[in-house]
């Protein structure tokens, strides 16, 4: 399991690591917050601390959680009660103080990739919404069986937004799905994107804007 470890002291680092190789984990360390939000995508599982240098260790777990439902174990010093609350209200899945047994680490980390069980589905291959179909795998899109020329961004666009149909998407999911980072990419970015689809799609009322939160497509265009 690919294992991100945030932390900013090198010893604590270098143990878990050690500690979560040992089962058979491959971890990833980074030191700054402002990394974690880069890299987060490539992970199943993230362990936090919450004194970084650069951010506050919740900072980082909110933002993390406006994009990314994978699961957040904090492992830090504070062990008063205000924090464990903060943390785990914050979006976290466990909250274990340091120092931490080797055997309980491993066993959390267990626990919560179990509860969170969509790794280990199947990938979805398509999406078909009344005549739109999209072929993930071939990464071609077309409506009423005429294939759509839309561009690469064009076309991630569209799969995220049909992949959750009927559910919003928000602009911090889009911007960190497609340009990997979702609180420096520009925005403007998605705005041209998003109206170049809009012109391809020609489904009027298809791709909805929530005011203030993102996006949602329609389960059934006409």
């Amino acid at each position: 399991m690919e294992l991100l470890i945030v932390e900013d002291d090198d010893a604590m680092a270098s143990a878990l690591a050690a500690a979560v190789a040992t089962a058979g984990h491959n971890p990833t360390r980074v030191a700054r917050g402002a990394d974690a939000l880069l890299v987060h995508r490539k992970f199943e599982v993230i362990l936090l601390d919450l004194g970084l240098p650069d951010m506050d260790g919740l900072e980082v777990l909110r933002n993390l959680r406006q994009v990314t439902p994978v699961p957040i174990l904090i492992l830090t010093a504070r062990d008063d009660e205000r924090s464990v609350v903060l943390g785990l209200r914050s979006g976290a899945d466990d909250y274990l103080v340091k120092p931490v047994k080797l055997v309980e680490l491993l066993a959390r980390i267990e626990a919560v990739t179990r509860r969170a069980g969509r790794y280990r589905g199947t990938r979805q291959q398509s999406v078909v919404l009344g005549d739109l179909e999209i072929d993930l795998e071939r990464r071609v899109a077309a409506l009423r069986s005429e294939v759509l020329p839309l561009t690469a961004t064009e076309f991630d666009l569209l799969a995220l937004l049909a992949s959750h149909a009927g559910s919003v998407v928000t602009r911090e999911q889009i911007l960190d799905a497609l340009w990997g980072d979702a609180f420096v990419a520009s925005s403007r970015s998605l705005d041209v994107h998003l109206t170049g689809l809009r012109a391809k799609l020609q489904l009027p009322g298809f791709i909805i804007n929530v005011r203030g939160v993102g996006y949602r497509v329609e389960a059934d265009p006409a």
